[in-house]
Protein backbone atom coordinates (compact mmCIF):
# COMPACT_ATOMS: atom_id res chain seq x y z
CA UNK A 1 0.00 0.00 0.00
CA UNK A 2 1.36 3.19 -0.94
CA UNK A 3 1.66 6.18 1.52
CA UNK A 4 -0.66 8.66 -0.02
CA UNK A 5 -3.33 5.83 0.68
CA UNK A 6 -2.63 4.94 4.13
CA UNK A 7 -2.76 8.75 5.04
CA UNK A 8 -5.90 8.43 3.08
CA UNK A 9 -7.35 5.50 5.40
CA UNK A 10 -5.63 7.56 7.87
CA UNK A 11 -7.69 10.69 7.68
CA UNK A 12 -10.71 8.92 7.53
CA UNK A 13 -10.58 7.06 10.68
CA UNK A 14 -9.78 10.26 12.41
CA UNK A 15 -12.30 12.05 10.86
CA UNK A 16 -14.98 9.43 11.84
CA UNK A 17 -13.16 9.46 15.56
CA UNK A 18 -13.69 13.57 15.69
CA UNK A 19 -17.07 12.95 14.91
CA UNK A 20 -18.21 10.14 17.10
CA UNK A 21 -16.49 12.16 20.15
CA UNK A 22 -18.06 15.49 19.13
CA UNK A 23 -21.19 14.65 17.70
CA UNK A 24 -22.30 11.40 18.50
CA UNK A 25 -20.79 11.78 22.02
CA UNK A 26 -23.78 10.54 23.76
CA UNK A 27 -25.33 6.54 24.39
CA UNK A 28 -27.47 5.32 21.99
CA UNK A 29 -30.38 5.32 23.61
CA UNK A 30 -29.91 9.20 24.60
CA UNK A 31 -29.04 10.29 20.87
CA UNK A 32 -32.55 8.56 20.00
CA UNK A 33 -34.39 10.29 22.67
CA UNK A 34 -33.06 13.47 21.55
CA UNK A 35 -34.05 12.55 17.92
CA UNK A 36 -37.67 11.23 18.94
CA UNK A 37 -37.93 14.73 20.53
CA UNK A 38 -36.87 16.36 17.33
CA UNK A 39 -39.57 19.71 16.18
CA UNK A 40 -38.95 23.00 15.34
CA UNK A 41 -38.94 23.79 19.75
CA UNK A 42 -35.43 21.90 19.16
CA UNK A 43 -33.94 24.18 16.50
CA UNK A 44 -35.55 27.49 18.70
CA UNK A 45 -33.96 25.83 22.26
CA UNK A 46 -30.50 25.60 20.34
CA UNK A 47 -30.20 28.92 19.07
CA UNK A 48 -31.37 30.19 22.56
CA UNK A 49 -28.11 27.85 24.27
CA UNK A 50 -25.77 28.64 21.46
CA UNK A 51 -22.66 31.11 21.63
CA UNK A 52 -22.22 33.64 18.84
CA UNK A 53 -20.09 35.93 20.91
CA UNK A 54 -16.33 34.93 20.25
CA UNK A 55 -14.33 34.90 23.47
CA UNK A 56 -17.38 34.73 25.85
CA UNK A 57 -16.94 30.85 26.41
CA UNK A 58 -13.18 31.28 26.55
CA UNK A 59 -13.13 34.26 29.11
CA UNK A 60 -16.06 32.38 30.94
CA UNK A 61 -13.31 28.86 31.25
CA UNK A 62 -10.91 30.97 32.87
CA UNK A 63 -12.73 33.55 34.80
CA UNK A 64 -14.02 30.28 36.31
CA UNK A 65 -10.90 27.52 35.77
CA UNK A 66 -11.38 26.72 39.61
CA UNK A 67 -14.76 25.52 39.10
CA UNK A 68 -14.88 24.42 35.80
CA UNK A 69 -13.00 22.05 33.61
CA UNK A 70 -12.18 24.72 31.77
CA UNK A 71 -8.47 23.57 30.81
CA UNK A 72 -9.42 20.27 29.01
CA UNK A 73 -12.36 22.43 26.99
CA UNK A 74 -9.89 24.87 26.67
CA UNK A 75 -6.83 22.69 25.66
CA UNK A 76 -9.16 20.13 24.21
CA UNK A 77 -10.47 21.81 21.69
CA UNK A 78 -7.30 22.61 20.31
CA UNK A 79 -5.80 19.55 20.30
CA UNK A 80 -8.30 17.62 19.19
CA UNK A 81 -7.80 19.63 15.43
CA UNK A 82 -3.95 19.00 15.29
CA UNK A 83 -4.31 15.84 13.50
CA UNK A 84 -6.87 17.49 10.35
CA UNK A 85 -4.33 20.16 9.91
CA UNK A 86 -0.80 17.54 9.89
CA UNK A 87 -2.97 15.12 7.76
CA UNK A 88 -4.77 16.85 5.27
CA UNK A 89 -2.14 18.47 3.55
CA UNK A 90 -1.12 15.10 2.64
CA UNK A 91 -3.97 13.72 0.83
CA UNK A 92 -4.90 17.42 -0.17
CA UNK A 93 -2.20 19.10 -2.20
CA UNK A 94 -3.65 22.41 -2.76
CA UNK A 95 -3.94 22.21 1.66
CA UNK A 96 -0.46 22.22 1.43
CA UNK A 97 -0.71 26.30 1.53
CA UNK A 98 -1.94 27.32 4.95
CA UNK A 99 -5.21 29.60 3.68
CA UNK A 100 -6.70 26.30 1.69
CA UNK A 101 -5.71 24.02 4.98
CA UNK A 102 -7.76 27.25 7.46
CA UNK A 103 -11.10 27.30 4.70
CA UNK A 104 -11.50 23.54 4.51
CA UNK A 105 -11.08 23.30 8.81
CA UNK A 106 -13.16 26.32 9.05
CA UNK A 107 -15.96 24.47 7.18
CA UNK A 108 -15.38 21.45 8.62
CA UNK A 109 -15.69 23.03 12.11
CA UNK A 110 -18.79 25.12 11.11
CA UNK A 111 -20.68 21.98 9.66
CA UNK A 112 -20.37 20.28 13.21
CA UNK A 113 -21.43 23.26 14.97
CA UNK A 114 -24.24 24.31 12.37
CA UNK A 115 -25.02 20.05 12.63
CA UNK A 116 -24.99 20.87 16.83
CA UNK A 117 -27.10 23.77 16.72
CA UNK A 118 -29.87 22.27 14.62
CA UNK A 119 -29.95 18.80 15.88
CA UNK A 120 -29.15 19.15 19.58
CA UNK A 121 -26.52 16.82 19.64
CA UNK A 122 -24.30 19.34 21.21
CA UNK A 123 -24.10 23.32 21.80
CA UNK A 124 -23.10 25.64 18.73
CA UNK A 125 -20.31 27.78 20.38
CA UNK A 126 -18.68 30.26 18.03
CA UNK A 127 -15.06 29.87 20.03
CA UNK A 128 -15.31 26.24 19.67
CA UNK A 129 -14.81 27.24 15.64
CA UNK A 130 -12.09 29.39 16.34
CA UNK A 131 -10.22 26.83 18.89
CA UNK A 132 -10.51 24.13 16.22
CA UNK A 133 -8.88 26.42 13.82
CA UNK A 134 -5.98 27.55 15.79
CA UNK A 135 -5.45 23.39 16.46
CA UNK A 136 -5.56 22.56 12.59
CA UNK A 137 -3.02 25.89 12.50
CA UNK A 138 -0.61 24.20 15.04
CA UNK A 139 -1.12 21.11 12.87
CA UNK A 140 -0.40 22.77 9.42
CA UNK A 141 2.72 24.08 11.30
CA UNK A 142 4.26 20.83 12.68
CA UNK A 143 3.39 19.64 8.97
CA UNK A 144 5.59 22.37 7.45
CA UNK A 145 8.15 21.93 10.00
CA UNK A 146 8.28 17.62 9.92
CA UNK A 147 7.96 17.53 6.07
CA UNK A 148 11.47 20.40 6.90
CA UNK A 149 12.94 17.57 8.86
CA UNK A 150 12.21 14.74 6.60
CA UNK A 151 14.04 16.48 3.28
CA UNK A 152 17.14 17.40 5.69
CA UNK A 153 17.43 13.93 7.20
CA UNK A 154 16.66 12.66 3.16
CA UNK A 155 19.40 14.72 1.87
CA UNK A 156 22.03 13.43 4.78
CA UNK A 157 21.31 9.97 3.73
CA UNK A 158 21.89 10.85 0.01
CA UNK A 159 24.97 12.35 0.89
CA UNK A 160 26.34 8.95 2.90
CA UNK A 161 25.75 7.13 0.37
CA UNK A 162 27.67 9.35 -2.26
CA UNK A 163 30.12 9.42 0.31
Amino acid sequence: MNRMKRMKIVFFIYIAVVVKVIIFKYPWAELQAIMAGWEKDVILEGLDTANFTLFKTIKMYIKYSYMLNSFENLVGNVVVFIPFGFLLPYIQPRCRHFMALLVNAFLFVVGIEVFQLFSAFGAFDVDDILLNCVGAAFGWIAYVEWEAFRKKWQEVQRQKIRG
